[in-house]
């Protein structure tokens, strides 16, 4: 009996195509490895679902081998090597699965979700929660204030600066803090509450709610100023409800305590010429 030698195992490029199964599509990079001659394309394919995720029934393999044409490799019990395989081959896997039926691991929608019961974080030891708890910081401090204390405490600081500013309707002012020549100027429209703004720790009123609902206490007030240049956030209205009308990004709220109101006329073309030629003095 002669001697046998182990056949040398062939380092090729494994890749899946980018589009399709037809021969003149392209193919996209995936991995390198090594093949054993000897293998049967059935092994072949084995293998090869581990690499691609495609089951090795739905496999059809291409074999490119530099200075050859491409051909499909058919045969189940033959053996790769009988294919010409060589150094610097690529085998190309394509999926004979209609699109529909493949899944789409890139899809994170579809994956589900691991959320911690709220029972089991308030058990851990170790938690943020369990810091606050044993520190007393927030709502577990005895003396804390609610968020309803809270907002009604911002409604009166916010009243009292409305009237220590002389803050009123049609006044114009700018927002603080401002400093030249970032300086936003503009004209007040509005001066209440606006339910849909938010406040830490309760939940903001939808438009249909701050319209219907009956406030139980005073609410924190914001002041809505129409600003000279497109430098706000929106057009005088705030969650789908309006306050006041103006061009869309030259409205903007702001507190009471960021408000300046004086003689603060609107910039004119020869304002800005006047301070370019200032700045060059």
């Amino acid at each position: 009996m002669s001697f046998q030698p182990t056949p040398k195992d062939v380092s090729v490029i494994i890749s899946t195509p980018t589009s399709g199964a037809a021969a003149d599509s392209t193919s996209s990079f995936a991995t390198e490895r090594r093949i054993t001659p000897t293998w049967t394309i059935s092994q072949l394919k084995v293998k090869l679902e581990t690499m691609t995720g495609i089951p090795p029934g739905s496999q059809r393999l291409r074999l490119k081998a530099p200075g050859k044409p491409d051909q499909w490799v058919e045969g189940e019990e033959r053996t790769i090597g009988e294919w010409g395989l060589g150094r610097g081959c690529e085998i190309e896997v394509h999926d004979t699965r209609p699109p529909s039926a493949r899944p789409n691991f890139t899809d994170l929608s579809a994956v589900e979700k691991y959320t911690l019961p709220t029972s089991t974080y308030e058990s851990l030891p170790n938690s943020v929660l369990a810091w606050k708890k044993a520190q007393k910081l927030g709502r577990f401090d005895p003396n804390a204030q609610s968020p309803e204390e809270l907002m009604r405490a911002q409604a009166e600081k916010d009243e009292a600066e409305v009237k220590k500013r002389g803050i009123t309707i049609s006044a114009r002012a700018i927002i603080l803090p401002s400093s030249p020549p970032h300086i936003r100027r503009g004209t007040i429209r509005f001066v209440g509450p606006v339910p849909t703004i938010p406040f830490p720790g309760l939940k903001s009123k939808s438009a249909e709610e701050a319209d219907t609902e009956s406030s139980s206490g005073p609410l924190p007030i914001w002041v809505g100023i129409e600003l000279d240049e497109p430098t706000g956030k929106n057009d005088g209205s705030v969650g789908g409800k309006r306050y006041f009308s103006c061009p869309d990004k030259t409205g903007v709220f702001v507190k009471p305590d960021k408000v300046k109101v004086g003689d603060f006329p609107p910039l004119s073309l020869d304002d800005d010429l006047e301070d370019d030629a200032m700045e060059e003095i």
